[in-house]
């Protein structure tokens, strides 16, 4: 075929799209052939009504805890449909308020059910959350609260009173931290125990980010709106070193050290029991628990599925060894979650606190044999004490230290006056 000829095509349509420059004599004339295009109407090809956008299913797109979907969707009023109905909206869109829908069905079609029909009208909102929705009395028909199942009839009127969208910004909070490093273009916390690093959904609050950004004011942008800054994380109950970014210039930078792992980390971790190795190296594998997302495994627990787990290697060194307790430096060659906690139950040293993984609670009364009965520490005795990297736009080294939390200082002190036996492990 010469330069330029155009090939043709079965079944093609051809739609003129204007460029992206805005010049209104500049067109890119596509030619879409009915595979390219399902069960899109004949009269809809032109340049003017042409979703461009097309509308994937639930799965593939993914719903916030709203219900409402993170990609483009049609307008409620889909003229493919409008002789089966007619559409009235009422309330600010703007607002927020709840909007008001009310739909009059014109037609009835045999089998078609209300939240099955409403999900071809709202693209936007999951099946699921329609279906809860109806449940609750949001949708009404004829003034009545229906099942999920329920199939319009003709003349029926139904009304939504649809809630407005999740904010999709992160709110400031005057929390306290307690901050180790600052400068332009970074700011560092010793992170406290028992707040988390960002919100897991639209309505949390009460997270460092939160915390951070009411401090800071500016952070980094991210994909997600609900982690600005975030460039590592902690554990909820691990305490220490958490570094986050101002700009975002700071923030990719530093995350390329992360990811190509010349970033070193410190942890400090009192362990149950007498490790036996100096130091060493362990190199095991992790992947989520097939049947809870609240702890990992090794492919020992499970019969191991190849693709579900993860390279995750760890380096430790004996701090000091105690009767019946050891201190450990942890230096983290990848970053797993829950990787420390994991490995080291793996060597049948659980990390003190860590009932998830097998770590005893103690008190005062198990170290000393009086005293308090109370756990001295309730969570992981897990800090991470130490961050080196080189600066993202100053590029020098820096290192930036966390003091032990009081919890695990106290830990150490009772150890050293009622279970030491030796100095060092040199």
């Amino acid at each position: 075929m010469r330069r330029g000829a155009r090939m043709a095509l079965p079944h093609a349509a051809a739609v003129q799209i204007p460029l992206p420059d805005g010049r209104g004599s500049d067109w890119l004339t596509c030619y879409l052939t009915d595979s390219l295009i399902p069960r899109l109407p004949h009269h809809t090809m032109s340049h003017q009504n042409m979703d461009l956008n097309p509308i994937h299913d639930d799965l593939a797109a993914g719903d916030d805890d709203n219900g409402y979907a993170t990609r483009p969707a049609r307008d409620a009023a889909d003229s493919s449909s409008s002789d089966n109905e007619s559409i009235e909206t009422s309330g600010d869109e703007a607002s927020e308020g709840p909007v008001t829908h009310r739909i009059r069905i014109r037609r009835r079609v045999p089998g078609r059910r209300l939240d099955k029909y409403l999900h071809g009208r709202y693209s936007r909102v999951s099946r699921t959350t329609l279906q809860r929705w109806i449940r609750e009395g949001v949708v009404t028909v004829n003034g009545l609260p229906v099942k999920p199942s329920y199939e319009p009839q003709q003349n029926d009127r139904i009304e939504i009173a649809m809630p407005p969208p999740p904010p999709c910004e992160l709110v400031p909070e005057d929390i306290p931290i307690d901050v180790i490093y600052e400068d332009e273009w970074l700011i560092a916390i010793n992170k406290q125990a028992g707040i988390v690093c960002h919100p897991a959904r639209a309505t949390q609050t009460g997270t460092v980010a939160n915390a951070v950004a009411f401090y800071a004011g500016t952070l980094s942008r991210s994909h997600d709106p609900f982690r600005p800054g975030i460039i590592h994380r902690l554990d909820k109950n691990t305490t220490g070193v958490m570094l986050m970014a101002k700009t975002d210039e700071a923030h990719w930078r530093v995350s390329l050290q992360f990811e190509r792992r010349t970033v070193k980390k410190q942890y400090f971790a009192v362990c149950q029991g007498r490790v036996a190795l100096d130091g060493d190296l362990i190199d095991k594998p992790l992947a989520p628990h097939p049947e809870t997302t609240q702890r990992m495994i090794l492919p020992d627990v499970f019969p191991p599925r190849q693709a579900m787990f993860k390279e995750a290697v760890t380096e430790y060194q004996v701090e000091k060894r105690y009767h019946g307790f050891t201190t450990v430096h942890l230096f983290p060659r990848t970053g797993r979650t829950h990787q420390l906690r994991v490995h080291m139950a793996s060597i049948g040293n659980p990390i003190v606190g860590d009932k998830l993984y097998g770590g005893p609670y103690v008190s005062e009364r198990d170290l000393c044999g009086q005293g308090s009965t109370e756990p001295l520490i309730e969570y992981q005795a897990l800090h991470a004490r130490r961050l080196e990297l080189v600066h993202p736009i100053l590029e020098k080294p820096i290192r930036i230290e966390a003091p032990l939390p009081r919890q695990i200082r106290r830990l150490v002190e009772l150890l050293e006056q009622h279970r030491s036996i030796e100095v060092s492990a040199d």
